[in-house]
């Protein structure tokens, strides 16, 4: 999730009707983003229902932080490569490279969170879950997500540790002398590209992929449970309570996990080629071509878009919550009130997440 190696050369300038193309699907980016994360902060913090599942404070800090990415480093990019050039200076530049770096990871690092949180909720039993994810293991977990990448991006960065032994190659492609133009370049020597890449990005991958593949067996053995209960029922006796609440939490949980598929799909589909060309471009010399660097790097900052789809947009509870405040308040998208007797619906609470069924 972060810009840890753009080497775009001026030799490989865009055209204009590339560059007018470009600035129109990098503002619906950017515009995307904003107004997506915007959305999902301001939903918790009027939805009392919402600031009681545990999980969203970790969508809610996600959605600060690609909300950060969108405002303080998107547009910088997207500067840079409609005019070509960078003018705000060599500082400026290793600043907003480290917000990058720093933003961006911290973005991957909450989806890491997100899914250990599904693991327990979903794999774990109830005592299980309330005993891992408490107030305070929740706020360390918080805090990891916006410290750890400080020590891949500010620190190394300022004292220039990613630029040692190729200096020389950096200011090289810094300045064409053809053009006349500067460029905010960000290159990495061996051993930063690994253990940022490592950090960022491969560690906290294997995480959600044993997170999610666990989740996803729960799910299936659910499923089969939800049948065999439909096969051995007998509509003409109506089940007992524990067994309907039980059926309720495994179609719960079997919706929710029906959706790993799209956001692990989308999280390698965004991040996965950049940081394989991040590792694989030191040992070749840095001969990657600068526009397939600066489609990697885009590909990645969609993610920051998507997030709020993928993660908020697919709740029901949050999708009320949208409907609700871009319709200003309108009483059809509200919660049915408990002397309310026209919305038939149901609630269940699985592992502390109240959840609505139809």
């Amino acid at each position: 999730m972060e810009e840890l190696d753009v080497n775009v050369s001026s030799s490989e300038g865009f055209g204009i009707a590339e560059k007018i193309l470009l600035l129109s699907f990098i503002s619906a980016v950017i515009l995307m983003a904003i107004l997506g994360n915007l959305l999902v902060m301001v939903a918790v913090c009027r939805d009392r229902q919402l600031r009681k599942i545990k999980t969203n404070y970790f969508i809610v800090s996600l959605a600060f932080a690609d909300l950060l990415v969108s405002v303080l480093v998107m547009p910088f990019g997207a500067m840079e490569l409609v005019q070509d050039n960078w003018i705000y200076g060599e500082m400026f530049c290793l600043v907003r490279t480290s917000l990058d770096v720093l933003l961006t990871t911290a973005s991957i690092l909450h989806l890491c969170c997100i899914s250990l949180d599904r693991y327990y909720a979903i794999c774990c039993q109830p005592l299980v879950y309330r005993n891992k994810m408490t107030p305070l293991r929740i706020a360390l977990m918080l805090g990891g997500c916006w410290v750890i990448p400080t020590f891949i991006s500010f620190l190394p960065i300022m004292q220039g540790w990613n630029s040692i032994g190729i200096i020389d190659l950096i200011q090289q492609r810094q300045f064409n002398k053809a053009s006349n133009s500067t460029y905010c370049i960000f290159m990495v020597n061996k051993p930063y590209a690994i253990t940022c890449s490592v950090v960022a990005f491969y560690i906290p991958f294997l995480l959600m992929v044993l997170a999610y593949h666990r989740i996803y067996v729960t799910a299936r053995a659910h499923a089969r449970q939800i049948r065999l209960l439909q096969r051995a029922g007998n509509p003409a006796e109506p089940r007992h309570p524990p067994d309907q609440h039980s059926s309720h939490r495994m179609k719960t949980e079997t919706k929710a996990a029906k959706t790993l598929c799209i956001i692990m799909g989308c999280f390698c589909l965004c991040w996965a080629p950049f940081f394989v060309t991040n590792i694989v471009d030191p040992f070749i010399n840095y001969t990657v071509p600068g526009k397939l660097w600066t489609a990697f790097l885009w590909l990645g900052y969609i993610n920051s878009g998507l997030n709020p789809f993928l993660y908020a947009f697919l709740n029901k509870a949050f999708r009320r919550a949208f409907l609700i405040i871009l319709c200003c308040g309108d009483e059809r998208y509200r919660r049915p009130s408990i002397l309310g007797q026209t919305v038939p619906c149901s609630t269940t609470t699985i592992n502390g997440s109240t959840h609505v069924l139809r």
